[in-house]
């Protein structure tokens, strides 16, 4: 009872610290402007050194995060415990082009981030039924982006106008859900996902030389407070087509709902010059959605190997192709469906070796393929990560390990579009690299067990 204690309260302190993301900024990125932010990779660290698969994944000793079926594999006497940690090394680079359309310059900016990744437990309530718990970051916003009017029309009327936007915010999940084996080697489950979090956006607009006069023009103060509290479910399915003491071949499925996340929107608007002052305030409900996904796995494991691919498909342009927002200059913005290509390996040389704790290491590679929900100008913007970590094991023939994962991935291409306007624009690429830590516990302990001997 001692550990369930600490593992409540440790998870407990995991929805203060995701409660209180909203006053860091945890992504770095001008893409998180628009919609919900930045995806996170759901997954403990094994997973996600293994490029993010984990729909096929069954295990005893390490939490299902992916497939709410693989709750079911859960020993009827055991406990699992895991939490995860993640830093975040981020640089972004774009292309400056002139009037003409011919390249300028280069510009660069990097920021690091470190926060929580993912807590979670997972229990049995009864031979073939499990249960699982979980709480991580699903999207963060963060950005800060400046720029100085051009055109001649406003900077000879009127003087030089500034534009300043900034951003910041995070949605977190809390997903609880029962895993059943209804019949030998062939699972299901069902979750349900708690979404919740705020999400602002700020912008200025301010006259650095006026060439009219004081108090002939205006300024303008902006903020837009995106409050998201929502419900939305997830079933699974985990098919085990060889299932021996050797080795287990297993495919999965999931299906998440999705749908509208509408969350009630804060407008405020201060428009004043030397004379005189405005205020505008706007309530209503936004029509932001999440999208109905299907995701498919296969995960093969035996003693030495484990290797897993999966597909996710999601719909954001089915839900929300119908959207469509424009930035200054006449860049238009849309939602679009997004295919994802996830394959790992894992390889742990002899898990039993008495002598050689190297051996028990388990070694782990992955990639993973996809295209950002979004486009610009029309362009498309590819999502590539490279991942690798170690498992390395604490207790000899035990499952209670620390996990550590690297990746190093990248968003964009450097492609240039063309405004409505005519201007030249390069597009942001973001290089990253990621390291994470990840603790899984209690995996080969026995619970709930009343003792002979106290």
């Amino acid at each position: 009872m001692r550990r369930v204690a600490v593992a409540a309260l440790a998870l407990m302190m995991g929805v203060a610290t995701a409660a209180a993301q909203g006053a860091a900024v945890n992504a770095y990125s001008p893409y998180t402007m628009f919609g919900i932010g930045e995806l996170h990779t759901i997954g403990a660290a094994p997973m996600r050194s293994m490029g993010g698969v984990g729909v096929a994944w069954r295990s005893s000793q390490m939490v299902s995060m992916l497939n709410p079926a693989g709750y079911s594999a859960t020993l009827r006497k055991s406990f699992i415990f895991d939490f995860g940690a993640e830093a975040y090394f981020l640089q972004n680079t774009q292309n400056k082009y002139d009037a003409a359309g011919d390249y300028s310059h280069r510009t660069k900016n990097a920021k690091n981030i470190v926060n929580f990744h993912e807590i979670a437990v997972q229990m049995p309530l009864a031979k073939g039924l499990g249960l699982g718990l979980s709480l991580m970051p699903y999207s963060s916003v963060g950005y800060k982006m400046s720029g100085v009017e051009s055109s001649d029309q406003i900077v000879g009327n009127i003087g030089t106008a500034t534009y300043d936007y900034s951003g910041d915010g995070d949605v977190t999940e809390v997903k609880l859900g029962i895993g059943w084996e209804m019949v030998k080697n062939l699972s299901i489950g069902v979750a349900a996902k708690y979404y919740w979090g705020h999400i602002l956006h700020n912008y200025t607009s301010t006259i650095t030389n006026d060439y009219v006069g004081p108090g002939n023009y205006n300024a303008i103060i902006g903020k837009d407070d995106y409050s998201i509290s929502s419900f939305k479910f997830q079933v699974g399915v985990q098919w085990s087509i060889i299932n021996t003491n050797k080795r287990v071949l297993t495919v999965g499925a999931t299906y998440d709902y999705g749908g509208a996340l509408s969350p009630k929107v804060s407008k405020s608007r201060y428009v004043n010059n030397n004379f005189s002052t405005s205020v505008s305030k706007e309530d209503y409900r936004s029509q932001m959605r999440l999208p109905h996904k299907v995701a498919l796995g296969v995960m093969y494991q035996d003693p030495k190997f484990t290797t897993g691919i999966d597909y996710e498909y999601a719909a954001w342009g089915g839900n929300d192709g119908h959207f469509e927002e424009e930035v200054y200059g006449g860049m238009k913005v849309r939602y679009v469906d997004t295919h994802t290509a996830k394959l790992g390996f894992e390889y742990t040389p002899n898990r039993f070796d008495v002598r050689n704790y190297l051996r028990r290491i388990a070694y782990r590679v992955g990639v993973r393929y996809s295209n950002y929900y979004q486009t610009y100008g029309g362009v498309t913007i590819p999502q590539v990560a490279v991942t690798a970590g170690f498992g390395f094991p604490l207790k000899f023939m035990g499952a209670t390990s620390i996990d550590v994962c690297f990746e190093y991935g990248f968003r964009g291409s450097g492609a240039t579009m063309t405004t409505d306007v005519g201007q030249r624009v390069g597009l942001i690429r973001q290089n990253y690299f990621k390291l994470g830590l990840g603790f899984s516990l209690f995996g080969e302990d026995y619970w709930f067990v009343r003792p002979k001997y106290d």
